[in-house]
């Protein structure tokens, strides 16, 4: 098992790092680095297409994690830093993951390393990962954009099959960019190398309506735990260790 790093503060909702990674000679982006105590492995998150590393979701999620003793490297891509809306081409956005993921592993002095992100920033991990192999263990989505709001279809998963990796989706049951009925079987068709986690009444954004007695905050807590308890099993770590740790 690989030493943990040094972290950046004894509490791990304040250990947090500002970073500038050099993408090409043109592109340096920001990034948010967290290590609490304990880390026992980093999760490298990418933002959606609408919001950056700053945004409420992506932040709630990173904290959750730190309380679970998961190290987390948020970061900007490009167009998010330069402020403009449009997206990144797909090449320049992998080219982005690929060197958050090796300052990752700069920083991180060789914890297990995870990728993923909210939306576009996952898929575009996971297109990354299927072009050549990021060198992490698995990838984790928030909300994968199968296909856009009401054009139903799965041609946004092809890539998925050239994934080697293990794969969590975390998906809602009111995500319009996300048609169960479509990605179950994507999932069927990954065979062992992926698991859908079902989040009941949540939307893209994870909220759920106010029946379900959850607000954002307890969601990303939620969400958190579901990753968590994930990573815990590719690692080989007892079930329960999160829990313990988070209490």
């Amino acid at each position: 098992m690989a030493s943990s790093p040094k972290s950046r503060s004894d509490d791990p909702a304040r250990a947090v790092e500002n970073l500038t990674v050099a993408v090409d000679e043109q592109h340096r982006v920001s990034g948010l680095l967290s290590i609490p105590p304990g880390s026992r492995a980093c999760l490298v998150l990418a933002h959606g297409a609408g919001a950056g590393m700053h945004h409420p979701f992506l932040a709630g999620i990173a904290a959750a994690l730190a309380q679970h003793g998961i190290a987390t490297l948020r970061f900007q891509f490009p167009y998010m830093e330069e402020g403009r809306r449009r997206p990144d081409p797909p090449a320049l956005a992998h080219a982005t993951i690929r060197a958050v993921v090796a300052e990752a592993e700069r920083q991180t002095a060789g914890l297990p390393l995870f990728a993923g992100g909210k939306s576009f920033g996952g898929r575009m991990t996971a297109e990354a990962e299927a072009l050549e192999p990021l060198g992490v263990s698995g990838l984790v989505f928030l909300g994968f954009p199968l296909h856009p709001a009401g054009r139903p279809g799965d041609a946004r998963a092809r890539h998925l099959a050239d994934v080697g990796v293990p794969m969590l989706f975390l998906q809602g049951t009111r995500d319009q960019l996300a048609d169960l009925d479509l990605l179950r079987p994507v999932i069927k068709r990954l065979r062992g190398r992926a698991r859908l986690d079902i989040i009941e009444g949540a939307d893209h954004s994870f909220h759920v309506p106010s029946r379900h007695g959850m607000d954002d905050a307890a969601m990303r807590r939620s969400l958190a735990a579901r990753v968590t308890a994930w990573i815990d099993h590719r690692l080989g770590l007892r079930s329960g260790r999160s829990q313990r740790m988070a209490s």
